[in-house]
């Protein structure tokens, strides 16, 4: 199966931040290890999904503050660091895409829960979704607010 563009870049921005997580590396260093040196497809990647990974994975380091905050309010007694490694980063990664509104959050969210399937269980899938869909309402609302 052949994947699209964009999730092709998202699960190496994933990789990039797994890498910058437990690596304890800089953001750029973790990019340049999984897009020049770790790359597993046959053709190295586009510009496009090189530009996107390393941007995506950038904003979600930058935003990581705000972003914990929003898991941390969310999910009552659990806080991000006690979460798994991947599910922490794929909803990290998710809400950055919320917070900047690029894609419709229905896109974003389904992106995230192929990333739990793929690299998490499906009760993280369950999860992410609950805390995704939770979070997309209260950026909403927030949004409509200020709006007013």
């Amino acid at each position: 199966m052949k994947k699209d563009r964009r999730h092709r870049a998202r699960e190496a921005a994933l990789q990039i931040l797994y890498q910058w997580e437990i690596g304890q590396r800089d953001v750029t260093a973790a990019a340049e290890t999984v897009l020049d040196l770790q790359w597993a497809d046959a053709q190295p990647p586009s510009d496009a999904i090189r530009q996107f990974a390393t941007a995506l994975a950038h904003e979600t380091v930058r935003r990581l503050d705000a972003v914990d905050a929003l898991i941390g309010e969310t999910a009552e007694r659990w806080r991000p660091e006690r979460m798994a490694v991947l599910d922490r980063l794929i909803l990290r990664m998710a809400i950055c895409e919320l917070l900047q509104a690029q894609a419709p959050p229905a896109v974003i969210i389904n992106e995230a829960l192929e990333l739990a399937r793929t690299f998490s269980t499906e009760d993280a899938v369950k999860f992410i979704n609950g805390m995704l869909d939770t979070i997309r309402k209260k950026l909403e609302a927030a949004n409509t607010a200020e709006s007013r």
